[in-house]
């Protein structure tokens, strides 16, 4: 069986005045697209334009739904019961939705953004919220949640299609989630480094941790920023690699 993986991308998060990462460049690349909602980042006008540019460049439009939080860039951990974070969920993604039917397509996926990620990755009650929320809108919709997560337990307990996700610029903890981006460790800057451990985790389905430990870890898609300085640079050489490598790149629930 040939390898295959997804790369998808955090988009759409400009807002008003500000311009935020580097869509247009990186678009041409991926496979999924991510687009903020409006809570941790986005607007009306960008979400539109977003979905537009997807939907031109054959990408898969996906939700990526966060806590209310412009100022933190929802990346700020906020106390949430279960019932709110299904409730901002259905929200954000309704927000997304209308636009995709707009351009005659439709959410593919969902994945939520930021804190709301990590707390889901290891909350339970927060992670069978997320998953109540994509399984009641649209069963059809691929839930994405970091590799070995609650989150991506959660969905298969409900039946939906899920996609394990790593992260080329992240580095691990021995237990398999990411390091906080507060350590001076967490991202990894060098480009080949980066390329050279997704085409590990993709063949091997293996990542070193930070402690050096050889972690199991599952790739049905990577995570590429679109925010950093080298972000389009980086999406086509690893693109290329991947392909150089015999490994198709396609979105999350598409045939062989």
């Amino acid at each position: 069986m040939s390898l295959h993986v997804d790369l998808n991308c955090d988009l759409g998060e400009s807002f008003g005045a500000y311009r935020i990462g580097q869509d247009d460049m990186v678009m041409k690349w991926i496979t999924s697209a991510n687009i903020a909602c409006g809570y941790h980042a986005g607007d009306h006008n960008v979400i539109r334009k977003t979905v537009e540019k997807a939907v031109k460049n054959n990408v898969a439009v996906g939700a990526h739904p966060g806590f209310l939080d412009l100022q933190g860039f929802g990346r700020r951990m906020i106390q949430v019961t279960p019932e709110e974070v299904f409730n901002l969920v259905v929200y954000q993604i309704g927000a997304i939705s209308s636009f995709a039917t707009i351009y005659g397509t439709r959410i593919r996926h969902v994945k939520p953004h930021g804190a709301l990620y990590t707390m889901a990755a290891k909350d339970r009650a927060l992670a069978a919220a997320i998953a109540d929320a994509v399984y009641q809108i649209d069963k059809r919709m691929i839930l994405f949640g970091l590799a070995n997560s609650e989150l991506v337990k959660e969905g298969r307990k409900r039946g939906l299609s899920v996609a394990e996700e790593v992260f080329a610029d992240r580095t691990y903890q021995s237990d398999g989630t990411l390091t906080p981006r507060t350590a001076p460790n967490a991202l990894i800057h060098d480009v080949d480094t980066s390329i050279r451990r997704v085409i590990r985790m993709v063949k091997e389905k293996k990542v070193e941790a930070a402690d050096g430990m050889d972690v199991a870890i599952q790739a049905d898609t990577v995570c590429v920023h679109g925010d950093g300085a080298q972000a389009a640079v980086f999406v086509e050489k690893l693109a290329q690699e991947l392909t150089n490598q015999y490994i198709q790149i396609r979105a999350a629930g598409d045939p062989s």
